[in-house]
């Protein structure tokens, strides 16, 4: 006889008290970790950020109560040591919390701030990973962040602190000379700076960047340009954040790897680096 599979059957449950910061992916309901899903089908409450595609939401359980804690740069948001005190107050009421983010928990995501606050009040919690945006949203425009024959190594980092300027702690000579590709969030405002940094770094102006503007939704929008052109073309183009910027000879393989676009008809070409030597890939 035919058994149906369960696929949440062997996974565990948000208990009484708990809090499970999980991470929703980049936007498509359909990244979401099967640990993430479960969680959203038994939470009492969740508080969940702006970026939560809420198509994500859509799979939570008939009753359960949802809180908009989002933060977005230049509107008014919650203060980060309010969200992380209602998480503990949430639990120690005996609820099922899920504190439900964009992207991963853990990569610009504040998870790790919130988690202190749980250990310092006796908050038992779980964290469940999800696809960071500087993976997954790139890899919805076509655009890898490593490639055998460009790279082997990459950075990520954020464009902007907590007080909303571009962070003076980043070694910016350092990351442009030994970095071959970068992976900024939170960039897009700052891309002026930022590419002047670089190439007072010795990047080239006409180094490739892209910038995935709601990454992985339906809305999703990529603009294609050059370090020396990336605040010009941006300015121009009217795109506005949410992004993730990448600088990197990987851009350059978006005309062969943007899948999206060839579902509907874009010509996908073979070899995006028609002059580069043959040798064996095997």
């Amino acid at each position: 006889m035919f058994m149906r599979f369960d696929p949440f059957s062997k996974l565990p449950s948000i208990q009484p008290g708990h809090v499970w910061l999980a991470g929703a992916g980049p936007g498509d309901p359909g990244l979401l970790t099967l640990l993430a899903a479960k969680a959203l089908s038994e939470a009492d409450v969740i508080v969940h950020d702006a970026l939560v595609n809420e198509e994500c939401l859509k799979l939570a359980r008939p009753g359960a109560r949802m809180e908009y804690a989002g933060k977005r740069g230049g509107k008014p948001s919650a203060k980060q040591r309010d969200i992380s005190l209602r998480l503990v107050e949430l639990a120690k009421a005996g609820h099922r919390v899920l504190r439900l983010k964009g992207g991963d928990p853990f990569v610009f995501g504040r998870g790790g701030e919130e988690a202190l606050t749980l250990i310092d009040h006796g908050v038992p919690f779980r964290i469940v990973p999800g696809i960071t945006a500087g993976i997954g949203g790139l890899a919805y425009a076509g655009i890898p962040v490593t490639h055998r024959e460009i790279n082997h190594a990459v950075t990520f980092l954020t464009g902007h602190d907590s007080s909303g300027v571009v962070p003076d702690r980043i070694d910016w000579d350092a990351i442009g000379r030994g970095s071959p590709v970068i992976v900024m969030y939170m960039a897009m405002k700052h891309i002026a700076t930022i590419s002047a940094n670089l190439i007072a770094a010795g990047r080239s102006p006409a180094e490739p960047v892209a910038f995935v503007c709601d990454a992985a939704t339906a809305s999703q929008s990529v603009l294609e340009t050059t370090l020396g052109r990336a605040e010009a073309d941006v300015a121009a183009s009217g795109l506005q954040p949410p992004a993730i910027v990448v600088v990197g000879e990987v851009v350059r393989l978006r005309p062969s790897l943007d899948w999206l676009g060839a579902l509907s008809g874009r010509v996908l070409a073979p070899d995006p680096f028609a002059a580069r030597s043959e040798k064996d890939r095997a």
